[in-house]
């Protein structure tokens, strides 16, 4: 049971259907353990070998392999440590520190006869204690306090925001063209129009028309929207008066 009252749930990590278990003598030395110098053909023990973990805590569990019933067990909370060592000569070989009940402590050596159950046991165990790592580091932070700045979205009092949907396309279409442009113009009151130029007229002015002309042709026509009759037969009178003048001369 947990700390805080609630259960922990034991999952299995890793199970291998066998494993050797041997006694090694005593470290005379800090020196790297072998596994040559146990008695590897001449096992003390033979049975099941299952990880499993308690919350951050894993256990190598050695059962036997028909009962089921514990021969031993060694707790860890930390891998590499010192319950779970490798052997300087061998990498299917491991350093074991069992605990009974009571407390008690003993280092044994275990074995696997294939090179692949020694390194899923090997991975097994790492991945635990990686997770556990990961676990440690999320608590830290969620304990301490945020101290990166807050991005501030809100209103402050008396803003206010407009947001136009749809209006855009409506105005546009809605909009007059105005007078000065080349769109069409409302008719003059009265429905009479200024007549055009005459022909003789017209035919002096050897230079092509501009839009500035058109622009001035129809601003004329809106000067006119202002007087009730245009002139009728001042262009043309004009026109018919100059050529008179230039009969006259050439008769000279």
């Amino acid at each position: 049971m947990a700390a805080d009252g609630q259960l922990e749930y034991e999952s299995v990590l890793c199970v291998k259907p066998e494993v050797n278990v041997y006694r090694i003598p005593p470290r005379a030395s800090n020196r790297a353990v072998r596994a040559a110098d146990w008695k590897l053909d001449a096992p003390d023990w033979t049975g099941r070998l299952r990880v499993t973990a308690r919350g951050k805590v894993a256990y190598v569990k050695l059962e036997d392999k028909i009962s089921g019933e514990l021969f031993a067990q060694a707790p860890m909370e930390e891998y590499p440590g010192i319950a779970v060592e490798t052997v300087s000569d061998s990498s299917r070989y491991f350093v074991l520190r069992i605990q009974d009940d009571n407390g008690r402590k003993a280092f044994i050596g275990i074995g696997f006869g294939d090179r692949g159950d020694a390194f899923d046991f090997n991975v097994a165990l790492q991945d635990h204690f990686k997770w556990v790592k990961q676990e440690t580091e999320f608590t830290k932070q969620a304990l301490l306090p945020d101290s990166t700045p807050k991005l501030d979205l809100g209103f402050k009092e008396g803003q206010t925001i407009t947001i136009n949907i749809g209006q855009t396309k409506k105005k546009d279409r809605a909009r007059p063209h105005s007078s000065g442009g080349l769109g069409l113009l409302p008719p003059p009151p009265g429905g009479k129009l200024a007549p055009p130029p005459s022909s003789k007229f017209a035919n002096q002015n050897t230079q092509p028309s501009t839009g500035g002309s058109e622009s001035g042709f129809l601003l004329d026509l809106d000067s006119s929207n202002s007087n009730s009759e245009a002139p009728s037969n001042s262009a043309s009178t004009t026109s018919s008066d100059l050529w008179g003048d230039f009969d006259s001369v050439t008769h000279k």
